[in-house]
């Protein structure tokens, strides 16, 4: 029987339509089911349906419609093959009243596997399970700990909650790995051509890019119209479709996938099998206690928490109960502002900055694919979203550079750390400023409205711009990794926002950084340090030309 607050025992999502979430259940695969995201009803067009009004069911991979009543699930597209979601400000021509008035029309461009069928599948065969991606699993051993900064003290294999191998552990075996060539990620084209010493090598590639890019003739197009001005469709087609670009970006690092991986195993299913939700939820119980508790050192509270970001990558689970259960949340804003507290001396040193980032990284992956938990709006929102403040403002600092290298290290993997924080913040205020006002809380006009009040913001956002330079300068030519594509894509959208919601901010960049922009920053050479097989490369790419061309005005 469904509880009073919408959720099930054993469900990961907030179900409204109770009667498509029982189709679904029923009739697909447990590893199908619980990495559905979202669900909404719409009008669908496309080249084999004829403006029919169905479900589209959205997981973390891939869309799939169904009619009205579900009596089949197809696919529809996977979120790798897509290229791009827009908003159509338009009026249907087949709709009427109200509905035409209100209609939010979504397009998607997406590349078909296959010829498209020429009908909705009218069997009861549904959809296999998903199989896993880039080698996901949702939670097992294997980890991080062994590969982070050491404290001042021995480390334990595990914490006391986690005795034997079906755990939230993170001890996975530290193979050797071969070092990685950064050629390999950006292979050249075989035209000899483009190889030929007359055409400079970034104008080769840039031309074999573009060549493959024409080569995608069957892009199909999928039309959604949302019949509700309060429909979040086209928020949560966006925000998935840029999860899955970042995870499967970063699942291209080696060194990524070895630290937030699981075991290899044959099936998403056989995975789910070794750690359900039931046990995920008694094991994040467990582990929360530990964090929790009354006289914790500081030592033991960094184990804890290597833990728990660790089984936050690999789980979406974990991440949902994390917001489930506040004052885990509360405790850890608590703690990165008492790590602020003190003489500007005390601020930067080892430990704190350790225990800084290690708490900003565990926030940051807990925004990561929840959008659509109604207890993570409810926390955030409470009390005029006074715990988001506390972390814009906690996490904001001085980019000041001591004098200690090894500071200097921290501080800078701190700063990287803090950005993804508030990358993840922005995306939260633009799903709040889709049907508020900029002033309204949480969105992003409050978001940069509170950072404005931090005395270092400038300072901070100088940092993440120079950074942004230094990597897409002409002086600059290395091929970036996975991981430094994700993080200058999160910079980027940082960047975006300040020029976009804030005068202030903007002005700052436009006098300090335009110089930068116009002779060091260019389009090709940015072309050349992103290479086409990364998801992000794309949006990243539009991001470039929009800050370059808004710092130009």
């Amino acid at each position: 029987m469904a509880r009073a607050d919408g959720l099930r025992p054993g469900t990961l999502l907030y179900r409204h339509n109770i009667r498509l979430d029982s189709f679904l259940k029923r009739n697909t695969d447990r590893a199908v089911y619980e990495r559905i995201r979202a669900y909404e009803p719409c009008v669908v067009k496309s080249d084999s349906i004829n403006k029919i009004y169905m479900h589209v069911v959205m997981s973390d991979e891939r869309v799939y419609l169904t009619e009205f009543p579900p009596r089949t699930l197809t696919s529809a597209f996977s979120f790798s093959s897509v290229r791009a979601i827009e908003l159509i400000n338009d009026l249907p021509d087949f709709l009427s009243g109200q509905d035409r008035l209100r209609c939010q029309h979504i397009k998607i461009l997406y590349v078909q596997d296959q010829p498209a069928a020429k009908g909705l599948q009218r069997n009861d065969q549904l959809l296999p399970p998903l199989p896993p991606s880039h080698g996901f699993s949702p939670l097992s051993t294997g980890g991080f700990a062994a590969h982070s900064p050491p404290m001042h003290t021995p480390r334990p294999t595990r914490s006391a909650s986690c005795p034997n191998g079906e755990t939230l552990g993170l001890l996975a075996p530290q193979t050797p790995e071969r070092p990685h060539s950064s050629a390999s990620m950006y292979p050249l084209t075989s035209d000899e051509k483009l190889q030929s010493p007359k055409v400079p090598r970034r104008i080769g590639l840039l031309f074999s890019r573009l060549k493959n890019r024409n080569k995608e003739t069957n892009v199909a197009e999928l039309h959604l119209y949302a019949l509700s001005p309060l429909s979040t469709l086209y928020l949560h087609l966006h925000s998935i479709w840029t999860s899955f670009n970042i995870k499967t970006t970063l699942m291209l690092d080696p060194l990524y996938r070895r630290k937030y991986c699981a075991s290899p195993c044959n099936s998403a299913g056989d995975c789910l099998k070794v750690i359900s939700w039931e046990r995920t939820a008694y094991l994040f119980s467990q582990l929360k206690t530990e964090l929790l508790q009354e006289g914790i050192s500081v030592e033991s509270l960094y184990l804890l928490l290597q833990e728990l970001r660790t089984a936050a990558h690999r789980n979406i689970a974990l991440r949902r109960l994390f917001w489930r259960s506040s004052e885990l949340c509360l405790s850890l804003v608590q703690t990165l502002e008492d790590c602020l507290h003190g003489d500007q001396s005390e601020v930067y040193t080892t430990d704190r900055l350790l225990m800084r980032t290690l708490i900003v990284q565990t926030l940051a992956i807990m925004f990561r694919e929840t959008e659509v938990e109604p207890a993570r709006l409810s926390l955030l929102a409470a009390n005029n979203g006074a715990l988001v403040s506390k972390m814009l403002l906690a996490s904001t600092c001085d980019s000041w550079t001591p004098n200690d290298p090894q500071i200097r290290v921290f501080l800078t993997e701190y700063l990287d750390a803090a950005c993804s924080l508030l990358f993840e913040l922005i995306l939260l205020g633009q799903e709040k400023s889709r049907f508020s006002s900029s002033e309204s809380i949480l969105s992003v006009g409050w978001i940069i409205q509170v950072l404005q009040s931090h005395p270092h913001l400038l300072s901070f956002i100088s940092y993440q711009v120079q950074q942004v330079v230094m990597v897409l300068s002409n002086s600059q030519h290395d091929i970036l990794n996975p991981a430094q594509s994700v993080l200058l894509f999160q910079r980027c959208c940082l960047l975006l926002v300040c020029l976009q919601y804030s005068n202030h901010l903007a002005q700052h960049l436009k006098s300090n950084f335009r110089e930068d922009f116009k002779y060091s920053v260019n389009v090709l050479d940015a072309e050349m340090k992103l290479p086409p097989h990364y998801p992000i490369s794309p949006m990243l790419r539009g991001l470039v030309q929009q800050i370059q061309t808004l710092i130009l005005l």
